[in-house]
């Protein structure tokens, strides 16, 4: 064990004082928090400021249609209302061409007055889709105000009824606990993929220098691989506990929430924080575990770049999963992934951030977790006592069956 705690030492030490340590640790939170904060401005606070034009031959619609169009509280629109003439679409369609117009909606009387008019918008740029949603929503708010004050509702109900509906959580924020886990999820994902390629780069580094024929001479190969693992794991640990401090820190003043508000804000429990480390620790264990397999079999960063897809393609399965996760985290589908070893650290760390699943899936997902890794570990350090001193072309699948057999 000590040659063991030498080694994971030596590559603990070895990476937290370089350069690209230290920046990524400071520049990936910026960049994270910062993504946050345009992210939760662009979603609450942006809103058209459109110069549109409403052509109808009823006066009161557009006129009401002007006036929701033109609510601070809905967008920051300027709207000219016209009746239709012989000109008039000719003269919008030119102000458009000259950009003195956005766009223009035109609202055709139906041919039974019992029918909804037709309405048909005419923008100058077709990806503006931020106007047009907002007169549709407009339009959908005048037309219902309209058909209930017909019914005999009085205005003053009618505004009543309209009036935004805001849902408690009685268990505590939805968005906080959305924000939490998919914070965390991408923490994980993002650091065992980094992490378990820079063991694989390690050894083709060391590998390279030959400096392994000098450290064999003194210490295992098992020794060795363990002190990588156990080395570059706790410094990708170590990064991450540095950003979660960061995050809960600034989340947990005012200083973020005035710029989005206070629905930005991690919150993370006991059992979180538990299942985190733990889940952390099997992933990382599998995936670094793989990585140094990779980097054993390997001569050069170019051969490794061609097998990576054994390490990115689990990785990149729980990202596509993630869908089906979050609108339904206790159904058949999610259960299934969240069982697969190589899927289970990220999607059941999902699942239990948004919904705490079974106590028995979480057992099962950790024996099977311990029993994945142990095979692959058996693997892994096999491949990795005989590959490393290996040199030349890749080998195939029938040498690395037979490096199996070697004790």
């Amino acid at each position: 064990m000590h040659n063991v705690f030498l080694i994971a030492k030596r590559e603990y030490l070895e990476r937290i004082r370089t350069k690209a340590f230290l920046l990524s640790t400071i520049l990936i939170p910026l960049l994270m928090g910062g993504g946050l904060v345009i992210s939760t401005l662009s979603a609450a606070k942006t809103k058209s400021a459109s110069h549109v034009a409403i052509v109808s031959s009823n006066q009161t619609l557009a006129e009401d249609l002007k006036t929701e169009l033109e609510d601070p509280k809905r967008s920051d629109m300027k709207v000219d209302v016209t009746a239709p003439t012989a000109e008039t679409r000719a003269a919008l369609d030119h102000n458009l061409a000259e950009k003195t117009l956005d766009g223009y909606l035109w609202i055709a009387p139906a041919a039974n007055p019992a029918d909804r008019p037709v309405f048909t918008y005419y923008g100058r740029s077709k990806a503006d889709i931020a106007t047009q949603g907002t007169i549709e929503s407009a339009l959908r708010t005048v037309l219902l105000r309209e058909g209930l004050v017909h019914h005999g509702i009085t205005s003053a109900e009618v505004e009543k009824l309209l009036q935004p509906v805001d849902i408690q959580s009685a268990g505590g924020s939805a968005l906080t606990s959305f924000l939490s886990a998919y914070i965390m999820f991408f923490l994980m994902y993002f650091v065992v993929m980094l992490y378990g390629m820079n063991v694989a780069r390690s050894i083709i580094e060391e590998k390279t220098s030959r400096v392994f024929e000098v450290l064999l001479s003194t210490i295992t190969p098992d020794e060795i691989l363990a002190g990588k693992i156990i080395g570059v794991g706790s410094v990708g640990l170590s990064q991450i506990i540095l950003w979660l401090a960061t995050a809960v820190i600034l989340t947990s003043t005012s200083v973020l929430a005035s710029f989005a508000g206070n629905g930005a804000h991690i919150s993370l429990s006991m059992a979180q924080i538990v299942f985190f480390l733990i889940y952390f620790v099997l992933g990382f264990l599998l995936y670094s575990s793989i990585a140094a397999a990779l980097g054993a079999m390997v001569n050069s960063e170019q051969e490794l770049q061609q097998l990576n897809m054994f390490l990115v393609m689990p990785l990149a399965v729980c990202m596509f999963s993630l869908g089906v996760v979050i609108t339904n985290p206790s159904g058949l589908i999610s259960t299934v992934i969240s069982l697969i070893p190589f899927c289970t650290p990220l999607i059941m760390y999902f699942r239990i951030s948004l919904q705490m699943p079974p106590a028995w899936q979480i057992a099962l997902s950790l024996v099977l977790m311990i029993a994945t890794n142990y095979g692959i570990l058996w693997v892994a350090s096999r491949i990795y006592r005989v590959g490393i001193l290996m040199y030349g072309k890749k080998p195939n699948l029938p040498e690395i069956l037979r490096w199996l057999k070697y004790s």
